[in-house]
C-alpha cells in the first residue's frame, strides 16, 4: 500500500514555508492586498464591490481592509493583516487594540490575518467576544488557505486513486 497522503503533507509542509518565504519579501502594504484578494477569492463579495477594501496605507484605525461578507454587500469584514517575522508572536494587546476598532466601525465581524502566531491570550480573548466574531488566522493557516483555494500556487500534477465499486460487482452484469 502507498501512503498518498504522508507525501501529500511532506509537500504541501514544503509548499506552506516557500509561500511564507515569498511573503515575507512583499511589502505590508501588499500584504494587505494579497489577504483581501485571498478573501474575494475564497468567495467573499466580489472584485467590483471590494475593488476599494484596502484602507489607505497610514491613519487607517486599526482596519487594513474591509470586505463585504457576500456578494450583494450585505455585511461587512473588518481586517487587520499584520506581516510579522514568522517566529514572533502576536499578544492579546493587539488584539484588544483590534477590537476597540471594530467597536470604532460598529462592526460585528473581524478577521486578523499575521504571518506570527498568536499567544493563548490571544486566541482567548477573541474566542471570549460576544458583540463582535474575532477569528484569527496565522501563518500556517494562511498557507493552508492559499494552498485550497490556489492562490499563489499552480497544480503540477493531478492523480486519481480509485478504488473496488461494490456495487458493480453486486448488481449483476
Amino acid at each position: 500500500m502507498i501512503n498518498v497522503s504522508g507525501g501529500q503533507t511532506i509537500l504541501n509542509q514544503s509548499l506552506r514555508n516557500d509561500l511564507l518565504e515569498e511573503i515575507m519579501k512583499i511589502s505590508d502594504y501588499d500584504f494587505e492586498h494579497l489577504v483581501t484578494k485571498l478573501l474575494i477569492k475564497m468567495g467573499y463579495g466580489s472584485s467590483d464591490l471590494n475593488k476599494e477594501a484596502v484602507t489607505k496605507r497610514s491613519y487607517d484605525g486599526g482596519i487594513d481592509s474591509v470586505v463585504t461578507a457576500d456578494r450583494f454587500g450585505f455585511e461587512f469584514i473588518c481586517i487587520q493583516a499584520k506581516k510579522w517575522d514568522l517566529k514572533s508572536t502576536v499578544g492579546r494587546p493587539e488584539i484588544q487594540k483590534f477590537l476597540g476598532a471594530l467597536v470604532g466601525r460598529s462592526a460585528k465581524k473581524g478577521l486578523f490575518i499575521t504571518t506570527a502566531k498568536f499567544s493563548s491570550d490571544a486566541i482567548n480573548f477573541a474566542n471570549g467576544q460576544l458583540s463582535a466574531k474575532i477569528v484569527l488566522v496565522d501563518g500556517s493557516a494562511l498557507a493552508d488557505l492559499m494552498i485550497e483555494y490556489n492562490f499563489g500556487v499552480n497544480i503540477v500534477s493531478t492523480y486519481n486513486i480509485k478504488r473496488l465499486d461494490s456495487d458493480f460487482f453486486r448488481e449483476g452484469l
